[in-house]
């Protein structure tokens, strides 16, 4: 069984499973504690939202505007940081100490919240209404993938495991080596900017990534029915969150190339 997802490995539910005294993990458990984590998560980005935007107010100055963006922008790259390397800890700490899931999964979903907050905070700013736009598409996407694995419209076979395996791991290797290049100042063209191909190149992660949630709820769905120890429900609904974020941002980054055309 192959997931792209890099949290959800092939191997997390059968080795679990050994350990699985007493209740075991249920698709309504990994339902009930991804609503927490979403929760969670949305509360941080809210919170971060509401004491970092600007407070823009008619007639003001061009530079009073300025000072108020400049503000808030440094208001908000602090948590940024943070929220991002507590929020790598605890994903690696989540990875390879599963049973503690139920402990890093709720700080882990609190710190990507402060990531999400600030960076569509920044998004906004730059571009207004961009973030319900963001929001909407996701969970619109979310929820038609889920209709459409549960009524069978899409069927996870091997083939489709593998396809978006590989396409997973190659915009892996692309986002590797455009980081890599940019310590030495160099762009990936097709990677910045408002460019047809650009634009299509997000489009494509876009779908990669929503096609990872086929994977994850089959994942999910394998694991409940190989008996896995309750705590998995907490790892299964983490592992959903992963690629629920990435869906979002990259939506939002799709999005923002839309209107930079404008």
């Amino acid at each position: 069984m192959r997931t792209s997802n890099p949290v959800l490995k092939d191997d997390v539910f059968a080795s679990a499973a050994s350990f699985a005294p007493g209740q075991v993990m249920t698709v309504q458990g990994v339902v009930n504690k991804s609503l927490i984590l979403l929760a969670l998560l949305t509360g941080a980005a809210v919170w971060l939202w509401s004491t970092s935007m600007p407070q823009i107010l008619p007639g003001m100055g061009m530079d009073a505007v300025a000072a108020q963006v400049s503000g808030s922008m440094a208001r908000i790259m602090p948590f940024m940081m943070v929220g991002g390397i507590l929020g790598l800890v605890l994903a690696l700490v989540t990875i390879f100490k599963k049973e503690w899931a139920g402990f890093t999964t709720p700080a882990y979903a609190v710190c990507e919240g402060l990531v999400l907050g600030g960076l569509s905070a920044i998004f906004e700013l730059k571009f207004p209404g961009i973030v319900m736009q963001a929001v909407a598409l996701t969970f619109g996407t979310l929820f038609c993938l889920l209709m459409a694995y549960k009524t069978g419209i899409i069927r996870v076979t091997e083939k489709f495991r593998l396809g978006v395996f590989v396409a997973t791991a190659a915009i892996g290797l692309v986002y590797l080596v455009s980081f890599v290049l940019g310590f030495f100042h160099i762009a990936v063209p097709f990677m910045v900017g408002s460019s047809l191909v650009s634009i299509g190149f997000s489009l494509f992660v876009v779908g990669i990534a929503a096609l990872n949630l086929v994977l994850d709820f089959d994942f999910i769905e394998q694991g409940a029915q190989s008996g896995a120890p309750k705590y998995m429900e907490w790892f299964g609904a983490f592992g959903l969150m992963v690629t629920l974020v990435w869906l979002y941002m990259e939506i939002l980054q799709l999005l923002a190339k839309l209107r930079g055309r404008d």
